[in-house]
């Protein structure tokens, strides 16, 4: 799933959920929800 995948890369490269949300410029809810797959399209 997507949501394993995001975690997976993020821990990978030694990421927090902030660290990847500032480099996405998103906000660290964001990155955990998405990591979480609660996010709706």
């Amino acid at each position: 799933m997507l949501s394993e995948n995001i975690r997976a890369v993020r821990k990978a490269k030694g990421l927090s959920q902030q660290e990847l949300a500032l480099k996405l410029n998103v906000v660290r809810q964001t990155v955990s929800k998405w990591e979480q797959n609660l996010s709706h399209s």
